[in-house]
Formats: C-alpha cells, sequence, structure tokens
C-alpha cells in the first residue's frame, strides 16, 4: 500500500500517552498504535527502501535500567534506514535526521583529523552551508565546552571540533499535510538534502571498528 502520511489519530495517541503513560493506556489502546502509528511507518519503509535501504522500527519500549524516570514507552516512533537516515513521529508533529549522533572514540579521531585538515575540514564547512541552504540544519551532538585535547583552541574550526556527533536535523510542526502524501515528500526531500553530510562522514570518518561492549 502507498504511505499517505499519518491520520490525527496517531498524533492523538501519543498526547493521551503523553498524559497516561501507563501499561494500563498501553494495552488498552495497542490497537490505535498499530492501525494509526506503525502501519504506516511499515508502508513508508516500504517506499523509501529502493532508495535509502531496508528500515528499522525501534521499540516502544523504554530502557529504564539506568534512567531516573521510569516511564514504559517512548511518547514517539522511530525508524533507522539501512543507507543512512532517521524518521521520528510524535505528538510535536515529525523529525528527521541524518548523520553520526554518536561517535565511537575511533571514529571520534578520525572526525577530529578530518575536520583539522585544511582539504578535508574546508569540504566539510561547504557540505555543512549547502545542506543548510536547502532547509535542514546542521548540528552537534554532546560538544565540548573547550578545545579537544590536542588542538588549539584559535582553530578556524574549532567549533566542529568540539562536537562528538555530527548531524543534519529538521522538525515540522503538526499541519494538514502531515495526513497526506506530502509527508512523504517531506521525508525524501530531506534525506536527499542531508545526503552530502552522511556521504562526507562515510567517507572521512565511517563506522567504528572497536569490538561491540
Amino acid at each position: 500500500m502507498t504511505f499517505d502520511g499519518w491520520p490525527a489519530e496517531a498524533l492523538d495517541f501519543y498526547e493521551h500517552l503523553e498524559a497516561d503513560n501507563s501499561k494500563t493506556f498501553w494495552q488498552s489502546h495497542k490497537d490505535r498504535y498499530e492501525q494509526a502509528v506503525r502501519e504506516p511507518m511499515e508502508r513508508l519503509l516500504d517506499e523509501l527502501e529502493p532508495e535509502f535501504g531496508p528500515g528499522r522500527i525501534f521499540r516502544p519500549n523504554r530502557d529504564v535500567r539506568f534512567s531516573a524516570d521510569k516511564s514504559p514507552y517512548k511518547t514517539h516512533i522511530g525508524a533507522y534506514l539501512a543507507a543512512g537516515g532517521y524518521v521520528q513521529l510524535s505528538a510535536d508533529g515529525l523529525a528527521c535526521g541524518n548523520g553520526l549522533y554518536r561517535l565511537a572514540p575511533d571514529q571520534l579521531d578520525r572526525y577530529r583529523s578530518a575536520v583539522a585538515e585544511d582539504v578535508s575540514g574546508a569540504e566539510l564547512e561547504r557540505v555543512a552551508d549547502r545542506v543548510r541552504r536547502a532547509g535542514p540544519e546542521v548540528v552537534g551532538r554532546d560538544s565540548l565546552k573547550s578545545a579537544p585535547r590536542g588542538y588549539p583552541k584559535d582553530h578556524p574550526r574549532i567549533e566542529l571540533l568540539r562536537h562528538k556527533g555530527l548531524i543534519a536535523w529538521q522538525e515540522w510542526a503538526p499541519e494538514p499535510w502531515l495526513g497526506t502524501r506530502a509527508a512523504y515528500e517531506r521525508i525524501t526531500g530531506f534525506l536527499r538534502a542531508s545526503q552530502p553530510l552522511k556521504d562526507w562522514l562515510d567517507g572521512h570518518v565511517g563506522p567504528s571498528e572497536l569490538p561491540d561492549r
């Protein structure tokens, strides 16, 4: 089936889940989650697969083992694409991301070396500007307050060097188009616009080579 956005019931579901994040609420409204939230996401991933690779929907349960917040369920649905890209729906609307959210230690070393180097660092600046002009933000994650060890504080790309993750990100507030085919166009538009950043990260950082913990 064709993906034609999410119905208003999907946003209503998450608004109510935010107010009553309980197993009782979830079990009594699970059919609404499956029909209004998960099934449209599955149709979206099926349509995206030829261009962006297969997708995987993250489980709705939160990992509360090390969290002070023991709410059992996530208040959004998120999916990851094998070729890069993340799609999220919540009561706040639609959001998309692409890049490397959290760099492993070996990735961080390669990232900083590439940012510090004149040619590849200048290329990243041009790529980030290109992505921003297309609409998405380019934002750092877990950024240091000062220069990383071994790098001068007055480096011309010190802001980029401070980041421990780098992604393109875009959000859209709930609007009637979210329940139409226009949602697909927004998502694919973001993924294509953010691809240059993903390409730079793939070429200069790549996957972590450290063993899984």
